[in-house]
């Protein structure tokens, strides 16, 4: 047991890794305050788009989302990373990072945003436009809303999996949380960074999950 806890919970190594831990930590809700805003508008993007009628539009849209759906996000990342200096774009790691999680959060956002966007009654649309909305504002101030609304949960739910999925930065170098503790395990020779990096993502998202636990059942209760 003594030497389960000096691998693994060693408080010493806590303490001496902690200032590059919070360096991580930052970094990684940074990363967070930017990806999760950048694929909610490449999903909005996305979901307005899905509603137009034009065959030319619906197909080359949905091959795009399927697309960046089916690619895994780590292989993404290190193509935009790695492969785009071949063709002459220079792409730091912030920026790779902010582009392969525009195009592959927005993909996921845009599918619910969309299903959101088919849940809200035609009849409320055709009312709108009698009133003299137009269509873009008819989107914005009645669809939009209600979509987000009808599908709050799986939103909250994929922006969780988006914060937990930040971790792969490290692959790039993005000195976030996980890189941190690695860099740190690498100098001490000890798991105990990497598991407390696993104790700071459980706190951090922990109150997320609740809320998550707690909206999903109040949308069951309202279905009933």
């Amino acid at each position: 047991m003594e030497d389960f806890l000096s691998a693994f919970l060693n408080w010493d190594i806590v303490k001496e890794a902690s200032p590059i831990l919070w360096a991580g930590l930052r970094a990684t809700l940074l990363l967070s305050a930017m990806v999760v805003p950048l694929g909610l508008l490449g999903g909005i993007i996305l979901a307005i788009l899905s509603t137009l009628p034009s065959p030319w539009v619906r197909w080359p849209l949905r091959a795009w989302v399927d697309t960046f759906r089916a690619l895994p996000p780590l292989v993404l990342l290190i193509f935009i990373f790695a492969g785009l200096p071949f063709i002459g774009l220079e792409v730091s790691a912030w920026g790779a990072v902010a582009i392969g999680f525009f195009l592959n959060t927005g993909a996921y956002y845009g599918e619910v945003l969309r299903a959101g966007i088919e849940s809200v009654p035609r009849g409320q649309l055709e009312a709108a436009r009698s009133t003299g909305l137009s269509a873009p504002q008819t989107m914005i101030h009645i669809v939009l809303p209600q979509a987000v609304r009808n599908v709050l949960p799986d939103l909250i739910s994929n922006t969780l999996e988006v914060v937990k999925l930040t971790s792969i930065a490290s692959v790039v170098a993005l000195p976030e949380l996980l890189f941190q503790a690695r860099q740190a395990q690498s100098v001490t020779y000890n798991a105990t960074p990497i598991v407390a990096a696993a104790v700071v993502y459980f706190i951090l998202l922990w109150p997320v999950v609740r809320l998550l636990s707690k909206l999903e059942n109040k949308q069951l209760a309202a279905r009933r």
